[in-house]
Parts: structure tokens; C-alpha cells; sequence
């Protein structure tokens, strides 16, 4: 499950889920931007930190943002260590296939737990031509194989498979001595992951064919924020219950002290 601050983490861990991953989803579901590029290893420093105080048994891993990787090998190195070493993440994700496989070796060298995604990675929108389901031909369906291979052997601890039909997710996951997480990728995977907004209506956009609903957040929130204003309009709240009062002493000395606020 993705969680992007202390209260959903904490909720997150609680509930017992293995693996809470700081996505870089949090651009579009908590920043409002259109889609993951903007978002910066600031940003994500900051959101897992917040994560990582509230997780007692999750696993947790955060994603490199775009651009943090993409330069140099030495320059996803000491971001990666980054997130590790500042931000308390206990592994880092990045997107791509075999031409990622020597900078997982890189990370992995450097004590930087990776955990791999490949098929529809949305880093790489503009490239894909938008967020389409990858792995439809039989040169796409093997490359994808390849790719799932090149990083285990490169030390990935772990494979996300995104957006891709079940039965190559399935066979990926035959295949691998590693675990494999879906989304979007069939039930056959050893592991899923969803975005919270997700699970929980909160995303105000059309939801993906593979995000099942489990609660009606919006609704909730809307009508507990309807309920409060309406009570703040019509004096309901606070109560004189939710209301701090003088003690005795200070109430009568108050009153000898100013009769207007007596008679008030």
C-alpha cells in the first residue's frame, strides 16, 4: 500500500500491511500535479520521513523520483543513500528494464536495497505514448521476461509489475527467485500494491480498471465537512460542553470586577 504522511502510515501499519511504498504518486494524488515528473527528491525526502515515523512492522520503500537516477550512477548512488540514510526508507524503486540492470548493481553494491518496476512505468509517460497497458506483443512480452531476469540477477530484491497482462505477470513470477508485486498485472503475482487514494475514492478522477474501491472516502469527508459548517452557521459548535470555562474564584471575581459582563 502507498501511504504519503504519518496518519495514513500509521493506519497502513496497523492494519498489518507487509510493504508501504512512498510513491512518487504522491505528485498527482497529495501535490495536484498532472503526473509524477515534477515531483522532486525534496519532496520525497520529506513525505518519507514522515511515513517512516509512524511504521513499527511495514517495510518500507520510497520511490526515486525522475531525474534522480537518470544522470549518472553516481548521482542515484548518493541519492539513493539519501533516502536511506535521511529519510529512514529501508529500499528505494526504480523504473526501467535491462538498461537499469548495471545502476541496480550499482545501488545494490552500495548497500542501496532496490526494488525494480517494470511494464508501465510512469516515468516514462511522454515515452510510452501515455499510460497503456504494456506487454501485448510477442516482442514486448519477451522483452519484458528479459528485463524481469536482468534485474534479478543485477540484485533487485524485488520486481513491481505494472499495467502488463496477467499471463506474462504469471510467468514472470514463475520465473523469478525474487518477489513479484502487482498492479494492474493479474492475481497472480506473489504480492499487490494499490495507491491509498485508490482504495479509498480520494483520487477526483476516473479509476483505473485494476483499483478496486473499498471505502467511499470522499463521500465521508464531504458530508462530516458539510455537517461542521453547517453547525459552525447555525451556533451548533462548539457546545457549551466543548467550551473552556472560568474556575469559580475567577468567575466571581470576574463579575464583581465588571457588572456589564454580568448583566451581558
Amino acid at each position: 500500500m502507498t501511504a504519503y504522511d504519518y496518519p495514513t502510515a500509521r493506519l497502513v501499519d496497523e492494519a498489518g500491511i507487509d510493504l508501504v511504498l512512498v510513491g512518487d504518486s504522491l505528485g498527482m494524488v497529495v501535490l495536484g500535479y498532472e503526473n509524477t515528473l515534477p515531483v522532486t527528491l525534496d519532496e520525497m525526502l520529506h513525505h518519507t520521513r514522515a511515513v517512516a515515523r509512524a511504521l513499527r512492522r511495514s517495510f518500507l520503500v520510497a520511490d526515486m523520483p525522475y531525474g534522480s537516477y537518470h544522470a549518472s550512477a553516481r548521482d542515484a548512488v548518493r541519492n539513493g543513500l539519501r533516502l536511506l540514510k535521511e529519510a529512514g526508507a529501508q529500499a528505494v524503486k526504480i523504473e526501467g528494464g535491462c538498461s537499469r540492470a548495471k545502476l541496480v548493481r550499482r545501488l545494490t553494491d552500495a548497500e542501496v536495497p532496490v526494488v525494480a518496476h517494470i511494464g508501465l512505468t510512469p516515468q516514462s509517460v511522454h515515452s510510452m505514448g501515455g499510460y497503456n497497458v504494456q506487454g501485448n506483443s510477442l516482442e514486448a512480452y519477451e522483452q519484458l521476461l528479459a528485463d524481469a531476469r536482468a534485474l534479478q540477477d543485477a540484485g533487485a530484491i524485488a520486481i513491481v509489475l505494472e499495467g502488463i497482462p496477467r499471463e506474462l505477470a504469471s510467468a514472470i513470477t514463475a520465473h523469478s527467485s525474487i518477489p513479484t508485486i502487482g498492479i494492474g498485472a493479474g492475481p497472480d503475482c506473489d504480492g499487490q500494491i494499490l495507491v491509498f487514494h485508490d482504495l479509498f475514492n480520494l483520487t477526483f478522477s476516473p479509476p483505473a480498471k485494476f483499483a478496486r474501491q473499498y471505502a467511499d472516502g470522499a463521500s465521508f469527508f464531504r458530508t462530516a465537512l458539510t455537517q461542521y459548517r453547517d453547525d459552525v452557521a447555525a451556533r451548533r459548535f462548539p457546545s457549551d460542553a466543548e467550551s473552556y470555562h472560568l474556575s469559580r474564584e475567577v468567575h466571581a471575581a470576574v463579575e464583581a470586577a465588571h457588572p456589564r459582563a454580568r448583566k451581558a
